[in-house]
């Protein structure tokens, strides 16, 4: 499911604005923007947090929701349970893969009913071991972010996994700001989450813009998710971090000319280059010569084109002498000495 291409994904989240006409055109609409799938959340406000009002339940980190209460926030942005399968099923017909993050045991149970075919940790979920073991137990493909993780919960995930019997693992660096900051990005952690922990790394990105996925595909993510909304007009709790359908689309563009771009690691002498090694430097006689004229630096050049003799034997045939009458322009070749 995850190739050799890197997979997109285009986050639903909240960006449904508490209609199905919207969420379902919304998964249309990231199909048409080029999203390999859609990502959903599954939770209600009562198996994310509790209903209560006391400060330590209220928002107060300088984000665009500070101020409401964790209960309020989740109540107004979750997904309805009962659109899950209708938004299943239209991914399904527009070639869509669709999943979802679930926040407790109960989710990942309605998840299953609906055979979802990968489960997603999300970032702020990494330190529940019980729900990470519960989804990896499932055998499904799993991806974690770690927007708010240290090395020991990223390790402490990954053994869960495999302690679960699940190998399959997917880790996505990730920063926990809404939006993030460029300078707190960190790409670089996507080769080393490869290379450290030995398994595929990807990009959960929230900055602004398309430059990040780009420059996360360069450093070899196997994985690219990103918020995805239909019109940022609707609003809701993720819009101004959120790409539209025409942003999405440039993103995914750029993703894939970077794939092309970076190719492959290639020393292959083709049919191309060799027609363009026409265009190389060759050693040329340069003034017209006579039989017995000693070559000198005056009567061969190394110039385009490629037809003559290769410039690294110049010093070794300065002092020859020639055996014939050449004329200006005539290729050097082991014959004319």
């Amino acid at each position: 499911m995850l190739n050799h291409k890197c997979f997109i994904i285009a986050e639903l989240s909240a960006n449904h604005g508490g209609s199905l006409e919207i969420a379902k055109e919304t998964v249309r609409a990231a199909k048409r923007a080029g999203a390999d799938a859609i990502k959903l959340q599954t939770y209600t406000a009562d198996t994310i947090t509790l209903n209560v009002r006391t400060d330590d339940f209220k928002i107060t980190q300088g984000t665009a929701w500070d101020g409401q209460y964790l209960y309020d926030l989740y109540k107004g942005a979750s997904l309805p349970w009962k659109w899950h399968k209708p938004l299943y099923d239209l991914a399904k017909e527009e070639g869509l893969i669709c999943f979802s993050s679930p926040f407790d045991k109960t989710a990942v149970d309605f998840l299953e009913e609906l055979n979802t075919p990968i489960y997603k940790v999300a970032s702020f979920e990494i330190t529940d071991i019980p729900l990470i073991s519960y989804m990896a137990s499932k055998g499904k493909p799993i991806i974690i972010s770690t927007g708010i993780a240290t090395i020991e919960d990223i390790e402490l995930a990954i053994e869960t996994c495999i302690l679960a019997g699940n190998k399959d693992i997917t880790i996505l660096k990730c920063t926990s700001a809404y939006p993030a900051a460029p300078e707190d990005a960190n790409l670089l952690s996507i080769p080393d989450i490869a290379k450290r922990f030995g398994v595929k790394a990807g990009l959960s990105d929230h900055t602004l813009g398309i430059e990040a996925p780009m420059i996360a595909t360069a450093l070899g993510a196997k994985v690219i998710e990103k918020h995805f909304i239909l019109d940022k007009t609707i609003g809701g709790a993720d819009a101004h971090f959120s790409l539209d359908e025409k942003e999405f689309k440039q993103m995914v563009d750029a993703v894939r000319l970077t794939e092309k771009l970076m190719g492959k690691v290639d020393y292959e002498m083709t049919d191309k280059k060799k027609k363009s090694r026409e265009f190389s430097r060759s050693l040329y006689v340069s003034q017209d010569v006579k039989e017995g004229d000693v070559i000198t630096k005056e009567n061969i050049r190394s110039v385009r084109p490629g037809y003559g003799m290769h410039p690294k034997h110049y010093n070794e045939v300065i002092g020859k002498e020639f055996t014939g009458d050449f004329k200006k322009g005539t290729p050097l070749s082991w014959e004319q000495f």
